[in-house]
């Protein structure tokens, strides 16, 4: 289990993916589950499934995103944005590796390593009572934090010039180089946005 903590655009997901790449389960699912954007009523039927009749709008039984991921990895983006209520429900799955249905009693056993991210302190969340310190601990077996792009600007030229071969293909350019100049520009901004600012910059210089 890893958590990945970083700012907002430091490739926390890019990091996530390249861990189940060179993992023994790299053959197996990369499930996302996006915990900024689920609506928390929606947010146990979207992890463990419900079945046909569950509730208003359940016509069929579906597959929760653990379910999916089962073999594989399952990677929640944000994780210091779910309710309490759903940490609790979480850390049960963590200890158990297993798994219910919404509307069902059977219970399902699943295999899956878990990776989270977030661009919040979750030490603070736990001092604050905002983040339960059981399931913290359940989650930082092995915590990864990514540095901010200001304080790395020696990868700043080699993103920038993969940014531009990429976009290069990718807008049907051909853009042989940054000018040192600019190149100099690049290095000494401090990118509050990290590397998702820095792309969206050298594809806009593109375009």
């Amino acid at each position: 289990t890893v958590l990945i903590c970083g700012e907002s655009g430091t490739g926390k997901e890019l990091v996530a993916r390249a861990i189940h790449r060179h993992s023994s389960r790299n053959d197996k699912p990369f499930v996302v589950v996006d915990c900024g954007s689920l609506v928390e009523n929606l947010f146990e039927s979207e992890l463990f499934g419900h079945v046909k009749g569950s509730f208003t709008g359940a016509t069929a039984t579906k597959y929760g995103r653990l379910e999916l991921a089962n073999g594989g990895t399952v990677f929640f983006d944000e994780i210091g944005n779910i309710s309490m209520n759903v940490q609790t429900k979480l850390l049960r799955v963590l200890q158990e590796r297993e798994i219910t249905k919404v509307g069902s009693t059977q219970v399902i056993k699943v295999d899956v390593r878990v990776i989270a991210a977030t661009n919040r302190d979750l030490q603070k969340a736990v001092q604050a009572g905002t983040f339960r310190d059981d399931l913290f601990y359940r989650l930082s077996v092995v915590p990864v934090t990514l540095p901010p792009l200001r304080e790395r600007p020696d990868d700043i030229p080699p993103l920038a010039n993969y940014f531009l071969k990429k976009y290069n293909q990718k807008r049907k350019k051909n853009i042989h180089a940054i000018s040192t100049k600019a190149m100099k520009a690049l290095v000494k901004h401090d990118w509050p946005g990290n590397v998702r600012e820095l792309e969206n910059a050298i594809e806009r210089a593109v375009v």
